[in-house]
Order: structure tokens, then sequence, then C-alpha cells
């Protein structure tokens, strides 16, 4: 029983790290990435639906995004969708599909996405020491009634707590990357 608390617990935290490393690659880096947009929600029919699933994404230069949607009626839902989201970029409507040219990265706005990355870094920590918390408290309530021992509880106790530490350095390596990025001309 114990052990499948510790599971959980790295179930937990995995899941924890990869909303992290997927959050991480929706914020804009200079180059293009079709994660930039593959997420943002269109309102198509009253419908929040993500662009990658109207259409396709493709980077065919280094700091250009093309959106070629199979329902041409959508475009002006996409292009409302890009310009009300968090890239401050200005959609260009060709009719057929739509593209996205991302100008070069200021100091500035390099620090501001920075900062960004260490919010959401941080989230990520309190989200696995939470999953630790709650794991915590279930030994103890296991220990109390007595299913088992002061020392498995100590055992288990410190496996949940290098767990967690072992996660907690992952997330802080995939934000160091992602700052490092950023900052990088």
């Amino acid at each position: 029983m114990p052990q499948n608390l510790i599971k959980d617990l790295k179930t937990r935290s995995e899941k924890t790290l990869e909303h992290l490393k997927s959050t991480l690659q929706g914020i804009r880096t200079g180059r293009a990435h079709p994660a930039l947009v593959e997420d943002i929600k269109v309102d198509y029919f009253g419908t929040p639906t993500p662009i990658k699933s109207m259409g396709t994404v493709n980077v065919p230069e280094a700091r250009q995004l093309v959106i070629t949607p199979w329902d041409k009626t959508a475009m002006k839902a996409i292009e409302k969708a890009i310009q009300t989201s968090q890239l401050g970029i200005n959609p260009q409507n060709d009719g057929e599909s739509i593209r996205l040219n991302l100008p070069e990265l200021t100091q500035a706005r390099r620090v501001e996405l920075s900062k960004m990355v260490s919010k959401s870094a941080e989230e990520a920590r309190i989200s696995v020491r939470n999953v630790r918390r709650d794991v915590l408290e279930l030994l103890k309530k296991m220990e109390k009634e007595s299913k088992i021992t002061e020392d498995e509880l100590k055992k288990y106790q410190k496996e949940a707590q290098d767990q967690t530490d072992a996660f907690i350095k992952k997330i802080d390596q995939t934000s160091a990357e992602k700052e490092k990025e950023i900052m990088d001309k």
C-alpha cells in the first residue's frame, strides 16, 4: 500500500513536469515552433477549439508560421484568436492561409518571457510539493492506524522526499534551459 503512494507521487510529479514542458513550449523564443499556436483556442461555432484541430501549422522559415485551416470559413475566427492571445503577433490572412511573422525579441520582452518561465516553474514546484504533502499525510495516517511501523514511515517519508527532490531538480533544469533559450540572441 505505501509503495502505491510512492508510485502515485512519481506519476503525478511526472504529469506536472510534462505540463510544465508543454507550457514552456508555448512561450515564444524568437524561433518559430508550431507549439506557439497549436493550443490557442478558437471560437469555432461556439466551441473553443485548439488551432491544431482546425488545420495544419507549418514552419517555412526560422521566424515564420503558416496556419492552413481545413475550413476556410474559420480564417477570421483563427485570426481573432491569435490577436487576442498572449503572443503579441499580428496575423496576415491571404485567403488561403494565415502567416505569422515572429519579430526579433527585444531585451525587455526577453526579460518578461523569462519571468513567465520562472512563474510556470514555481507553479510546477508547488504542485510537486503538494503531492508530497498529500502522500506524507496518508503515510502518517497509516502509521497512526498501525498499518505501517514507525521505521517504515521514516523509510517511505525519505523515499517521498527523494522523489520530490529529483522532480524539483528536473523542473529547475527544464526552466533554466528555456530561460537560456530565451536570453540567447
